[in-house]
């Protein structure tokens, strides 16, 4: 019976807290999914921490326990699991295999819950065989011996996380945050992720991947970057953009301007420039009353057929579709 009681039923997010695990990623989903609310205000998660044991201390790798107060049962109404990082998994991170309180608390997962783990959270899945034949990323000092341990996966140490539609990972710590926005953004449109960033104070997307992140040598402090052409580029969407436009705004070769962007960025020029495009298309369709190919001449695209293959790629869906789901679920 549902008499007197609202239909707004909010998406439950259950995270499981292993024991070592770390507190920041931890925190992460209630973090960010805690604060999304649709137009009327009402929270659109229920985000809920559990244990692999009944209610009670878990240790964690700071100087400080949590106190967890549900067990895994909670796993059998999650509609999202969240699987934060661990330092002590084991024979998890050892052997690949999971321990026998944790096959059976994931056994409860209900059939097409959405999995979702942050930095190495992702062994858990890939023990359990959730990832194997699928794309999927850890943090990039632990991607190696990752692929080794589970040869099956198709890991990508580049990127900040991979989304495989019920399945999602994460690279290290902060991606972890990157992968929570992209799913409030994918839920709910671009237009609360925005405002969850917003009173967060995270950027709603980061540009590149991990191999920004990782240790090389430093470069000559007197090496010109790529922002002002990134800048110039933001503010020029609409018009058509050549990569010698890019290149000439830092006075640059096309091929030194090429190497230091992806140095600085993580992906190509045309990549995120791709990138840029599509954000603002997503914008407009779901803020604007503007047609779809006005908005593909708005956001860079030139016609609607390039703006649909693109977001097709990107999103999965058509502009049509992706305004009627985000435009209308805004506005309620």
């Amino acid at each position: 019976m549902t008499s007197g009681r609202p239909s707004h039923r909010p998406h439950r997010v259950v995270v499981l807290a292993l024991d070592g695990v770390l507190p920041f990623e931890l925190g992460i989903p209630q973090r960010i999914f805690g604060m999304a609310r649709d137009a009327a205000g009402r929270a659109l998660y229920d985000v809920v921490t559990c244990s692999v044991r009944p209610p009670g201390p878990v240790a964690t790798d700071a100087d400080f326990e949590i106190l967890v107060a549900h067990g895994p049962e909670a796993l059998a109404a999650a509609d999202t699991v969240v699987v934060p990082a661990s330092y002590e998994m084991g024979p998890v991170y050892e052997e690949g295999v999971l321990t026998g309180e944790l096959a059976a608390a994931l056994a409860l997962v209900r059939p097409g819950t959405r999995l979702v783990a942050i930095c190495t959270g992702g062994y858990v899945l890939a023990a359990a065989g959730l990832l194997d034949g699928r794309p999927a990323t850890t943090h990039w000092a632990s991607a190696e011996h990752f692929q080794r341990l589970f040869p099956k996966v198709r890991v990508d140490a580049d990127v900040l996380f991979v989304d495989d539609g019920d399945v999602l990972t994460s690279a290290g710590v902060a991606a972890g945050i990157d992968l929570c926005v992209h799913l409030v953004r994918r839920d709910h449109g671009t237009a609360v992720a925005n405002d969850v960033a917003r009173r967060t104070v995270v950027p709603p997307h980061r540009d590149g991947g991990q191999a920004q992140f990782i240790e090389r040598p430093v470069p000559d402090p007197q090496q010109a970057s790529t922002t002002a052409a990134r800048a110039w580029a933001l503010g020029r969407l609409h018009e058509p953009i050549q990569l010698r436009d890019l290149a000439e705004r830092e006075a640059m070769s096309v091929r030194t301007f090429t190497r230091r962007f992806r140095e600085e960025v993580g992906v190509s020029p045309g990549q995120w420039l791709t990138r840029q495009r599509v954000e603002r298309a997503r914008h407009l369709l779901e803020s604007t009353a503007l047609s779809v190919d006005q908005v593909a001449r708005e956001a860079g695209f030139g016609t609607p057929q390039s703006m649909r293959q693109h977001l097709q790629t990107t999103l999965g869906v058509t502009p049509t579709t992706y305004r009627r789901t985000f435009h209308v679920t805004r506005e309620r």
